[in-house]
């Protein structure tokens, strides 16, 4: 992963992201499933030009979906970053 349009997807923005952006100065991503922690720093430096202090990253397991049929589906595995900025840094997404 080298494009950092590869790897950050979209700004998960819900009240635990905005509670988090409030009280640790924190931003929560979707990223892609194979992004590292340092591919996702780097990512995040490079696009929003803000100084990171750490990532931490959960991966989540997509739901069982079923609409009317016997056939059942599955939405998307995702991978979620929290991303925390340095002393001084802010973003403001909203």
């Amino acid at each position: 992963m080298k494009d950092i349009y590869q790897v950050i997807d979209t700004v998960r923005l819900s009240e635990k992201a905005t509670l988090l952006q409030e009280q640790n100065n924190d931003i929560v991503l979707k990223v892609a499933q194979k992004a590292n922690k340092l591919e996702i720093k780097r990512a995040v430096e490079q696009l929003f030009g803000v100084k990171v202090e750490a990532v931490r990253t959960c991966n989540y397991d997509g739901k069982k979906k079923r609409q009317r049929r016997a056939d059942a589906g599955r939405t998307a595995n995702w991978k979620k970053a929290i991303v925390r900025l340095k002393e001084g840094e802010s973003l403001d997404l909203v």
